[in-house]
C-alpha cells in the first residue's frame, strides 16, 4: 500500500459541492436561532431597566423559545449533514484509495476491548467511540477508532455535591496483528513522575497486579517508557532492540506520549490526540481542496506504525 493521497475524487466533489449548501443552509439557522435568543435577552435587560419587566419578560421568553425552537429543528440537518459526509465524503474517499480499507463512522473499539487493553488503569465511567477504520498492510491487519474515556470525581461542597469529569483517554486506539499468541501480557507506559514511583515501588516493594516491572538495557527507552509485564522472558522476547528503537521513534512523532500493550495475539497503541478527526466544518467551506489533508495524514500516520514497527516480518508463527 503506497502512501495515501489527499486527491479528491470527481464524485465526491460533486457531493462536497451538493453538502456545502447545506452547510450554509444549516449555519443560516444557527445564526438565526442563536440571533433571536441573544436579541430577546437584550430586550428583557432593557426593558428590565426601564421598569416594564412583566411585558420585557413575556416578549423576551417568547423570542427565546422561537430561537431554543429554532435550533432544535435544525438539529435532524446538522445530524444527516454529518452522516452524509462520513459516508459519502470519507468512506468513499477511502475505498477509492485503497480497496482494502472500510470505515464505519458509527462503529468504534468497544469499552469491553478497551478494558480488556489494560493500556490505561483506570476504568471508565463514561466512554464514548466512533469511526471504525479497518485495513490490511501487506500481511498485517489492523483497526483503529477514536475513543473518548472519562472517569468522574465527586467532592462535596458548601452548594452540595459536584461532579467533575476527567480524560483517560481522547484519541485513538490502534489495533494490530503482532502474529504471535503471547503467553503472558506486556504493558508499556508513559513514564511520568507518577510512573516513576509506580515503578520504583514494583521494582521493590509489590508487583503490579500480577505483572512487575521489567528492566530493559536501552537508555532512552527506560527515559520514556515503564514496562510491566506477567512474564518478563516473553517481555524481552517481544521488545528487541530493534521494536524499543522504533517505539522510540513512534514516539517522537506522535504529538503526546503513546502507551502500548501485548495481549493475546494483538498489539494495542493509545495514541492522545487535541483534534476529532473525519469530522464535516460547520462555519468553514467545504470547498478547501485541503479539505481532507488532516484525515489522510491520521491514515498515513497510522499506516506508517505497521512500517514503522517492522509488524509484516513474520519473525515469529501464531500457536
Amino acid at each position: 500500500m503506497a502512501e495515501f493521497e489527499t486527491q479528491i475524487s470527481p464524485q465526491v466533489q460533486n457531493t462536497l459541492s451538493e453538502l456545502e449548501n447545506e452547510r450554509k443552509a444549516i449555519v443560516d439557522e444557527k445564526y438565526k436561532g442563536w440571533g433571536a435568543i441573544i436579541f430577546s435577552g437584550v430586550v428583557i435587560f432593557l426593558m428590565g431597566a426601564l421598569g416594564v419587566i412583566i411585558a420585557g419578560l413575556l416578549l423576551g421568553l417568547c423570542g427565546i423559545g422561537y430561537g431554543i425552537y429554532v435550533l432544535y429543528a435544525i438539529s435532524e440537518k446538522e445530524k444527516s449533514y454529518k452522516d452524509r459526509y462520513k459516508r459519502d465524503v470519507i468512506g468513499a474517499t477511502l475505498v477509492a484509495i485503497d480497496a482494502n480499507l472500510t470505515f464505519d463512522h458509527y462503529k468504534g473499539i468497544l469499552e469491553s476491548e478497551f478494558r480488556y487493553s489494560q493500556l490505561f488503569s483506570t476504568t471508565p465511567d463514561r466512554y464514548s467511540t466512533e469511526d471504525l477504520i479497518i485495513g490490511k498492510l501487506d500481511k498485517t491487519g489492523f483497526y483503529f477508532a477514536e475513543v473518548h474515556a472519562e472517569y468522574k470525581t465527586e467532592t462535596q461542597t458548601k452548594n452540595g455535591r459536584q461532579v467533575s469529569w476527567h480524560d483517560i483517554l481522547k484519541g485513538i486506539i490502534f489495533v494490530a496483528d503482532f502474529n504471535k499468541h503471547f503467553n503472558g501480557i506486556t504493558i508499556v507506559r508513559p513514564k511520568s513522575m507518577s510512573a516513576s514511583i509506580s515503578a520504583w515501588f514494583s521494582k521493590n516493594v509489590f508487583s503490579f497486579g500480577n505483572k512487575s516491572v521489567v528492566q530493559l538495557e536501552n537508555d532512552t527507552f527506560n527515559k520514556d517508557f515503564v514496562v510491566y509485564s506477567s512474564d518478563q522472558i516473553e517481555a524481552r522476547y517481544i521488545l528487541t532492540p530493534a521494536l524499543m528503537e522504533r517505539i522510540t521513534d513512534l514516539n517522537k512523532r506522535s504529538a503526546y506520549h503513546v502507551s502500548l500493550s501485548f495481549i493475546a495475539s494483538r498489539m494495542y497503541i493509545a495514541f492522545p490526540l487535541d483534534h476529532n478527526y473525519f469530522e464535516p466544518p460547520m462555519f468553514k467551506t467545504l470547498l478547501n481542496p485541503n479539505l481532507l489533508s488532516n484525515d489522510i495524514n491520521i491514515l498515513n500516520f497510522m499506516c506508517d506504525i505497521v512500517r514503522e514497527l517492522d509488524l509484516n516480518t513474520r519473525i515469529w508463527t501464531k500457536q
